[in-house]
């Protein structure tokens, strides 16, 4: 059975979290958050709170145990954007883009 956790509007563009979620794709839910635990970047901890959110509700709600799960799969998704004016010269305005990102973990009992 397949569990699943979303941290939607994180605050924190998609394309920044990719490479940590590329990180800890197929492994081990401890591994994966001693791996985060230790990535000297403060998005991590965005992405560790989701998998330990994803863990609880295996362990809570259908009664798997921790040590035997594995992330099945990861993902992070554009969210929505926040667009803002920056002044220009001459009365013009340029955007600002403030992009947002949904990060969703799958997580699942390994076999034998």
């Amino acid at each position: 059975m397949e569990v699943r956790a979303i941290a939607i509007n994180t605050g924190i563009s998609a394309r920044k979290i990719r490479p940590l979620v590329d990180m800890v794709r197929g492994k081990k839910v401890a591994d994966a958050l001693t791996l985060l635990k230790f990535t000297p970047t403060p998005k991590a901890g965005v992405v560790a709170k989701v998998v330990k959110s994803a863990a609880a509700n295996a362990e809570n709600n259908f009664q798997m145990l921790p040590e035997n799960l594995k992330i099945v799969s990861i993902s992070a998704d554009e969210s929505w954007t926040m667009k803002r004016q920056r002044p220009r010269s001459r009365g013009r305005a340029s955007p600002i883009l403030k992009r947002s990102s949904r990060v969703t973990v799958v997580v699942a009992e390994e076999e034998g």
